[in-house]
């Protein structure tokens, strides 16, 4: 009887190589849109915390004034320091609100005496154009940010 003495090379085929790579993109097809959903939903939902806290600041100074900050005839308030970065110190009932979501959402308040709307407005990525409002009666309002258009809770 004649010995087989051919050896066999340890690795992997062509075929082989080629089914694993199909396998990982048909995975990565799935998941990197489910991820991008996910971290476009938490952008939002930090915007809405942050705009959570900054109407709390705006009812605590209402509690010790009795009244809201005003809006000045460019829109603007005695918050607008805390808004925009104001290195200099501030005076404003925000003046330790700090938004954790400034590099992608825009925040803007209109008040009067009486009401406040807080906003945040996106600015980058998926959240372009997404506009979160929160009012003095606790109304809340999403919008332009599909697919988490409507209320917020």
């Amino acid at each position: 009887m004649p010995m087989n003495n051919t050896r066999t090379q340890p690795g992997f085929t062509l075929i082989e190589l080629m089914i694993t790579v199909a396998i990982v993109a048909i995975l990565a097809a799935i998941a990197l849109p489910a991820y991008n959903s996910y971290v476009t939903k938490s952008n939002i939902k930090a915007a809405q915390a942050d705009l959570v806290a900054l109407s709390l600041n705006l009812e605590n100074y209402y509690q010790k004034q009795l009244a809201y900050p005003v809006s000045t005839a460019s829109g603007t308030t005695s918050i607008q320091c805390a808004l925009i970065g104001n290195p200099s110190p501030c005076t404003s009932p925000s003046s330790g609100w700090q938004p954790s979501q400034s590099s992608t959402f825009g925040y803007s308040i209109n008040s009067t005496a009486t009401t406040y709307t807080v906003t945040a407005t996106g600015t980058s990525g998926n959240v372009n154009g997404c506009v979160i409002t929160l009012d003095q009666g606790n109304n809340r309002s999403i919008a332009s940010c599909s697919p988490y258009n409507g209320s917020w809770l």
